[in-house]
């Protein structure tokens, strides 16, 4: 779609470091021991797919509930794979979800959900919007221990998809040199900052998740990221001797639960570690949570990068007018096509 002109002149004035540097840095902030999965699935056939439910460990207390829809009937015994992330309030048992893993499966890949923190299966007694992550937020935001710093919102289900691309590689069905990421608003910014410094990811698609977190401070546009867990806001506020939620306070808990995600972590910054790999950007016009010229931020920097690569051909950005920040049919129906084009 052609761009509304307003949006077109974006003011955006930073500089990054050089890519490398950022991938090596994130690494080093999100790392933590390393555990065995302890593996744990049980399988369901159907006529079309073969269903596995089960559990990896991704930290020594962290069990990760997974769930795989894996092509059955074709007379292959290896797959591409693609793992799918759901938004805020979630689960890998999400509608969108299991839509989109069939759909792969129809097309002959592998694909893969998991729970994000506190989410799902990993909340006592299942799925509850997102009660839990908002507290675990609120917590995080309140601790005081340094080495006790957790960081619920993004980071840590980075680390889990990072060490669920690890288990992935040693199954002898997956073919690990082609596996895809794919996510939707959280689970699209989960994806982008995942999949752009572990080049294990060939394929990418965020979707309703391209953004930049400190065009949103700069130009007073915070209010709708925010609201995904606003409780947590309202308490760093109240912790700042604030009487609303603020710019400011807004600000200070990003810096504590999401270092650097105004600076070398923003979307503009990571998304040039994806180059030249196939990446698709998917955003809606009137995205409240994403506004569009922070995402069109994100384009000229991908597309400034693919270019300097030669692989201009491998980037693709779609823009649906008049949408607000919400998963449609297009999306799923762009994002199966990109990874039956490129995965």
């Amino acid at each position: 779609m052609e761009l509304p002109a307003q949006t077109k002149q974006a003011a955006y004035k930073h500089t990054f470091p050089p890519t490398e540097q950022v991938a090596v840095d994130f690494r080093n902030l999100l790392k933590r021991p390393s555990v065995d999965f302890r593996p744990s699935f049980r399988s369901i056939i159907t006529d079309s797919v073969l269903i596995e439910k089960g559990s990896i460990y991704t930290e020594k207390t962290e069990q990760v509930p997974v769930l795989i829809y894996k092509p059955a009937k074709t007379g292959k015994t290896t797959f591409p794979v693609v793992i799918c992330l759901h938004g805020t309030g979630g689960s890998k048992d999400d509608e969108s979800i299991q839509m989109l893993l069939s759909g792969l499966a129809r097309m002959g890949i592998m694909g893969v959900a998991i729970d994000a923190r506190y989410h799902g299966e990993r909340v006592p007694g299942g799925a509850n919007k997102s009660t839990q992550y908002v507290d675990a937020i609120t917590k995080a935001w309140e601790n005081k221990d340094p080495l006790q710093q957790q960081h619920p919102f993004y980071f840590d289900t980075v680390w889990d998809l990072w060490r669920l691309t690890d288990y992935l590689a040693t199954r002898a069905d997956v073919q690990p040199d082609r596996i895809g990421m794919m996510g939707i608003s959280m689970g699209g910014i989960e994806t982008w900052m995942a999949a752009s410094v572990d080049k294990r990811i060939k394929v990418a698609v965020p979707v309703i998740a391209a953004q930049s977190f400190q065009w949103s401070l700069e130009n007073n546009q915070w209010q709708g990221r925010a609201a995904t867990i606003w409780k947590a806001h309202l308490q760093a506020a109240q912790d700042l001797g604030d009487t609303t939620v603020s710019k400011q306070n807004v600000a200070r808990l990003w810096a504590k639960l999401l270092p650097g995600i105004t600076a070398a972590f923003d979307c503009p910054s990571m998304i040039r570690l994806f180059a030249p790999r196939p990446l698709l950007l998917l955003s809606n016009e009137k995205d409240q949570n994403c506004p569009l010229p922070g995402a069109e931020i994100v384009f000229k920097s991908a597309s400034d990068a693919y270019r300097l690569k030669n692989a201009s051909d491998r980037l693709q950005t779609n823009v649906t007018p008049n949408e607000p920040h919400r998963f449609l049919p297009q999306h799923a129906t762009m994002a199966l096509a990109w990874f039956k084009k490129w995965l």
